[in-house]
């Protein structure tokens, strides 16, 4: 079941909240008595998973059950990030998962419950779900996360913390199997950053300014995080490349490496002009979907 978009979310009593996470949507059974090797996986899209999820599998309940939720990693800044599970969720190999695995460790954030001990539950409401949910998992190692009355507040939190967004589920809906549903809806946070630029990059073909590469101010020196080339349309080109003009160096001004793919081709700058970029979500070490807003050039690096 999936969620359609809201802005705003949906608002009364009918409606709980949780966050929503940035992880790998996961399907998952479990059968009482056989311990790790009685959980199975599967993808949103009904591809097995099961080998790439030792972690998984070795802290599930011991009850038979089928349930809904999201594999999780944390990222270096302690934020639930997909593009750490990258490496991971491809793997079929047992012995590469487990390695993948001990270095990077996933949590299972579990929040609906399909079946129970052979029972269907797709046409209870959810809260009757949810509450039996918490009594079958308790215990075991996957997570049950809380949900809230309060969107607002919620969305609010989430967006302090850095976190993806909100998810708004109507108390009362039945679960249904691959439909994209207006009784669940979310809400993904947009955040806007200062972010200093250290090359550019032109389209694909031909000499015009398409991109930029844009990093961090850090105690360990300019960040690399990541190239932006939503937002820039003819009129912003133009008048980037008049401010980039003269402020060419050989050497990339990134303190860290820069990608092989992002690099190619990357006229390199001094890193003295500042952008301000839209991104999904905050606190990854690259931008996630970022699009130029503005130019700064009322801001210098020092002062962001």
């Amino acid at each position: 079941m999936l969620a359609t978009k809201a802005d705003p979310l949906p608002r009364g009593a009918d409606w709980l909240h949780e966050v929503k996470w940035d992880g790998v949507r996961t399907i998952a059974q479990a059968t009482a008595g056989l311990g790790d090797a009685g959980v199975a996986t599967w993808t949103r899209n009904g591809n097995a998973s099961t080998t790439a999820w030792p972690d998984v599998a070795a802290v599930g309940p011991d009850a038979d059950v089928v349930v809904d939720g999201e594999v999780i990693a944390l990222n270096a800044r302690g934020l639930p990030d997909f593009r750490v599970l990258q490496e991971r969720m491809h793997v079929r190999r047992a012995a590469t998962a487990a390695r993948l695995a001990a270095d990077l460790p996933a949590t299972f954030m579990v929040f609906d419950l399909l079946r129970l001990e052979g029972r269907d539950l797709l046409e209870e409401p959810l809260e009757e779900r949810r509450a039996l949910l918490a009594q079958v998992l308790d215990g075991s190692g996957w997570q049950v996360p809380a949900s809230y009355d309060d969107g607002e507040m919620l969305l609010e939190a989430t967006r302090t913390q850095g976190l993806e967004g909100v998810v708004a589920k109507r108390r009362g809906s039945r679960y249904r199997p691959g439909e994209r549903s207006p009784h669940w809806r979310k809400l993904a946070h947009r955040h806007r950053g200062s972010y200093v630029v250290g090359g550019w990059r032109p389209q694909e073909g031909g000499t015009q300014l398409a991109a930029l590469l844009v990093g961090e101010r850090t105690p360990d020196g300019l960040a690399y995080r990541g190239r932006v080339g939503s937002g820039i349309g003819p009129r912003a080109s133009r008048r980037l490349t008049e401010l980039v003009a003269g402020l060419t160096r050989a050497a990339s001004p990134f303190d860290d490496e820069v990608p092989r793919a992002d690099a190619a081709g990357t006229t390199w700058l001094e890193p003295t002009l500042v952008v301000d970029v839209e991104t999904h979500g905050s606190g990854h070490d690259r931008l996630r979907q970022p699009s130029l807003v503005a130019v700064r050039t009322d801001l210098t690096p020092d002062e962001i």
